[in-house]
C-alpha cells in the first residue's frame, strides 16, 4: 500500500466512503445524522483537495485503487493567560473501504498522519469518536490515543 495526497480522480471513491461513514453515524445516532448522505459534495471536496493546511491523504493499492482516506484539519490554540498556545492536527474523518478492512490500512494511514504531524511541528493529533462507535474507540486506543476530555449530553426531546 502507498499513501499519497488525495487527488481529483479520487473524489468519487471518497464520496462513496463518506456515505459509509455517514451510515455508521446514522445507525448509532439517527436523531442527529440523516442517511445516506455525505458532509461534502463533489465541488466542496474538490475545493478541500486544494487546501494545503488541511490535507486529505489516501491509501491506494498497486493499481492506485483507493483503499481508505484520512481527512486532517490544522487547528491552533492561541497563547493566553489560561492556555498554552499549541498547534493541533485534528483528524476529521478516517475510513477504510469495507473490502480492504483487516489489512491494516487504517493503522498505516493513522501512522502516516502522526509522522506528518511531527514533521510539521504539531503538538498533538486529536479526533472525536461518537458514543456507541465502540470499534472506532477500540481502534484509536490501540493506536495509542488517550482521552483528552469527555463531552456529555442529555437529550431533552426526540420527535
Amino acid at each position: 500500500m502507498r499513501i499519497r495526497r488525495a487527488e481529483k480522480k479520487d473524489i468519487d471513491d471518497i464520496l462513496r466512503l463518506l456515505v459509509e461513514v455517514n451510515m455508521v453515524h446514522h445507525t448509532i445516532r439517527p436523531d442527529l445524522f440523516k442517511g445516506p448522505a455525505t458532509k461534502y459534495n463533489a465541488e466542496e471536496l474538490a475545493a478541500k483537495l486544494r487546501e494545503d493546511e488541511d490535507p486529505i491523504f489516501v491509501g491506494v493499492d498497486e493499481d492506485d485503487r483507493l483503499l481508505g482516506y484520512i481527512f486532517c484539519q490544522s487547528e491552533e490554540v492561541e497563547e493566553s493567560p489560561l492556555r498554552t498556545g499549541i498547534r493541533t492536527l485534528y483528524i476529521d474523518d478516517l475510513c477504510v473501504d469495507e473490502t480492504s478492512r483487516g489489512q491494516h490500512v487504517g493503522q498505516k494511514l493513522y501512522e502516516y498522519v502522526l509522522d506528518y504531524a511531527r514533521e510539521k511541528g504539531f503538538y498533538n493529533v486529536t479526533l472525536h469518536v461518537w458514543g456507541g462507535n465502540e470499534s472506532a474507540l477500540a481502534f484509536y486506543r490501540k493506536m495509542g490515543m488517550t482521552e483528552q476530555f469527555t463531552c456529555l449530553e442529555q437529550v431533552l426531546s426526540q420527535e
